[in-house]
């Protein structure tokens, strides 16, 4: 495979738009989903953990496609859009529940048979499809055999079992985690001071665009701490451990006001882009969507990180701890609630519940 320098410059990247600005440490990736541009497949599986920027790259490879055949700044228009998520042309499927369910799916096929708005090719980004269960056979015959001009763009975190059949019709593309200083070494590179950067990119967990968002709040590293010192508050009671939860799920709310401030600029600059250009398909209503969206995902993600946090304690004492076995446990603990975040429980009972657990092992 020839190296990012040695391929041909795209379109939209001719005018100066920076396709893969949110996409570090996956130049392998990046370098195939550039080689795909010109003659693209019927469907593309991306399978990586969270964090390891699946997302950005299904978004830069859509701008890339809808720009494909434009020149000027109508190319750059194209990439723009598609990279806000915002391009008429392109649909972004998110889970509504616990998994993606035969609504969903029906949603997902229609899209696909729905004429261009934009005269060129559509492209269906199909989000966290490992959790896709009852709706995948009925999904199979649109993925395998789409319309003309129809591009699936499939995530996935892991090849679960109900995913097996679909996978066969994608050309599968592995994505590996990001590592922190990679994150960190990018974010150094646009400013960011690097104890701060550091702090960013560790609660982060490879994410890029969270950790520009992180890298912008004073108190990363507060809560990093906080996390970390939840052991020392627990003393078995039920108290203890929904004043630990409500504390940090409060922090949490805080927290979210730089991306609050993003969104607010994002919806600010769509609305002078369309108030000075007129954009046909501007999407407002999915970019306000897409904002919804993003405030739950950063919910999860700080609750993940802070879990992250918690078992790292944990591992840290393994080595002096007189009970190992309760490390053990009480890191299989904070693991069981991290994976079980996906399917949308009640944070605050799910934390105090950890809590409570975690206050009944003696790790000491």
């Amino acid at each position: 495979m020839t190296s990012l320098s040695e391929q041909p410059v795209l379109s939209a990247e001719a005018e100066g738009v920076d396709l893969w600005a949110d996409v570090v440490g996956q130049d392998a990736t990046v370098a195939e989903l550039r080689a795909a541009v010109d003659a693209p497949v019927h469907a593309y599986l991306l399978v990586g953990p969270r964090g390891s920027g699946k997302r950005a790259l299904a978004a830069a490879f859509a701008a890339a496609l809808l720009s494909r055949d434009r020149v000027g700044p109508d190319a750059a228009r194209h990439a723009r859009l598609a990279l806000a998520e915002a391009h008429p042309d392109l649909t972004v499927i998110e889970r509504k529940g616990a998994s993606i369910s035969v609504e969903q799916a029906d949603e997902i096929i229609a899209a696909a048979w729905r004429a261009s708005v934009e005269g060129g090719p559509k492209v269906l980004v199909l989000d966290e499809f490992h959790l896709v269960t009852s709706a995948g056979p009925k999904l199979l015959k649109s993925i395998e055999e789409p319309p003309a001009g129809t591009v699936f763009v499939v995530l996935a975190e892991q090849l679960t079992a109900d995913l097996v059949t679909i996978a066969s019709r994608c050309v599968r593309i592995d994505v590996p985690a990001v590592d922190d200083a990679a994150v960190a070494e990018r974010l150094v590179a646009e400013g960011v001071d690097p104890e701060r950067a550091a702090d960013a990119a560790a609660a982060a967990v490879g994410d890029l665009r969270r950790a520009r968002l992180l890298a912008t709040d004073d108190r990363v590293a507060l809560r990093r701490r906080a996390w970390h010192a939840v052991p020392d508050r627990l003393d078995g009671t039920g108290g203890r451990a929904v004043e630990a939860a409500d504390e940090l799920l409060a922090m949490i709310t805080d927290a979210m006001a730089p991306l609050a401030e993003a969104q607010a600029a994002e919806l600010a600059e769509l609305e002078e882009r369309v108030k000075a250009r007129g954009e046909r398909g501007s999407g407002r209503a999915d970019l306000v969507a897409r904002h919804k969206r993003e405030e739950r995902r950063y919910r999860t993600d700080e609750i993940r990180a802070g879990l992250t946090e918690l078992a790292r304690r944990y591992r840290d004492e393994l080595t002096v701890a007189a009970r190992p076995q309760a490390s053990l446990a009480a890191i299989d603990a904070v693991t069981e609630l991290a994976d079980e975040l996906v399917r949308n429980p009640n944070e605050r009972l799910q934390l105090v519940a950890l809590f409570v657990r975690l206050s009944n092992l003696d790790t000491r």
